[in-house]
């Protein structure tokens, strides 16, 4: 009590006030979820207490359609679950395929699928490595990635006449032969964003702001990521050394070194700092695989029967997809379409994370841990 018979309350603190929480809805359509996912949070003041993720409001039925659709056509769905991974989605669906019918791929296919997967990974990492700076303050970073973007744009619709979309993809190899030059092109593309790639980098990852907001704030372990499945860069940067492309190759990934990049902090800086180192290595594999394929001549496909039915039976095919590990199990009734193809996907498993990582965090740390843990809603309902 002071002299004057009043209480005296601490400001700012709720000390001798009685406070209770409320739920507070962060989307489903809000500039910081990436999309249409809804968290639902019980905050105590500014502190989150619980959150909860709720999906589905974005959902396309996307694996029901693909038992409508023959093998052809699911191609043209499966790259748009995550519209920045299209040509690596369309890729797991044939290898899936190709595995059922037992089809062996021409090795000049490989290649050329190899270094456009690589190509796709980096555009993929440069949209978050502009996006996720942009959401907590920094404007400058999406103008250099959309810049080394666009270059590599360039190159992808050249070859395949799509921008994001590629369709390029078949099963038994790829659409059609590269344009002639087309590799001293994608080289060069490489070679340009390879050497202003320090302009984004100096920029943004040792950024005093930029590292206060985000250096020891959402901390992931190690247990933690491998009991929810995390992958690709948001399990890497928890201390999870594994990538498929290493350590269950395929395609001819077997017959390159692939560096695997990793952190043991598993905080927000962490996972921007592997998703930026990993920029480094897949332009260093894509030239590889581009020098592979000037060394190789023959078909890019194989022909086909007019109507493509896989033998009766099952197979589980996974890919090291940009966000992570993605899995296709594909069941077959001996039919031109499938009687069942599962999706896996990366995204599904990591936003599981955020109902560990969010509570006791801020309300303004929560965009940073959202951000960067790396998901397309499109990825989550699929």
């Amino acid at each position: 009590m002071t002299e004057s018979g009043l209480r005296e309350l601490t400001v700012g603190t709720g000390t001798g006030i009685e406070t209770e929480d409320m739920v507070l809805n962060i989307g489903p359509q809000h500039p910081s979820t990436h999309g249409v996912l809804r968290l639902k949070l019980t905050v105590d003041g500014e502190r989150v207490v619980t959150a909860e993720p709720i999906i589905g409001y974005m959902h396309r039925g996307a694996e029901k359609l693909f038992e409508v659709r023959d093998y052809r056509q699911i191609i043209v769905l499966a790259n748009r679950h995550d519209w920045l991974s299209a040509f690596s989605n369309e890729l797991g669906v044939v290898l899936a395929v190709e595995r059922l019918m037992g089809i062996e791929v021409p090795e000049r296919a490989i290649w050329l699928r190899m270094a456009l997967a690589e190509l796709n990974r980096v555009l993929s990492h440069l949209m978050f490595l502009g996006s996720y700076p942009l959401e907590l303050g920094a404007i400058s970073p999406v103008f250099y990635a959309f810049r080394e973007r666009e270059v590599l744009q360039v190159v992808m619709e050249e070859v395949s006449g799509g921008r994001m979309h590629y369709m390029f993809n078949r099963v038994g190899g790829v659409k059609e032969e590269v344009p002639a030059g087309w590799s001293r092109r994608a080289r060069q593309a490489i070679d340009d964003v390879r050497r202003r790639m320090p302009d984004l980098d100096n920029l943004i990852r040792k950024n005093e702001i930029f590292m206060a907001r985000t250096v020891g704030v959402g901390v992931l372990s190690a247990e933690q990521a491998a009991a929810y499945g995390a992958s690709g860069p948001v399990g890497r940067a928890s201390g999870l050394d594994f990538d498929l492309r290493r350590d269950d190759p395929y395609l001819a990934y077997d017959q390159l070194d692939v560096p695997v990049v990793t952190r043991t902090t598993g905080d927000c800086h962490a996972r921007f700092e592997v998703l930026l180192d990993q920029v480094y290595v897949s332009l260093d594999l894509a030239e590889q695989c581009l020098d592979r394929l000037d060394r190789t001549s023959g078909p890019v496909n194989v022909r086909l029967p007019k109507v493509v039915k896989a033998p009766e039976g099952h197979t589980y095919a996974w890919t090291e997809n940009p966000l992570g590990v993605n899995g296709y199990y594909l069941v077959s009734h001996g039919e031109k379409t499938p009687w069942r193809l599962k999706l896996r996907t990366a995204s599904y498993a990591n936003v599981q994370a955020l109902s560990t990582l969010l509570p006791g965090c801020l309300i303004p740390d929560l965009v940073a841990i959202l951000g960067s843990m790396f998901f397309v809603v499109g990825d989550i309902d699929k």
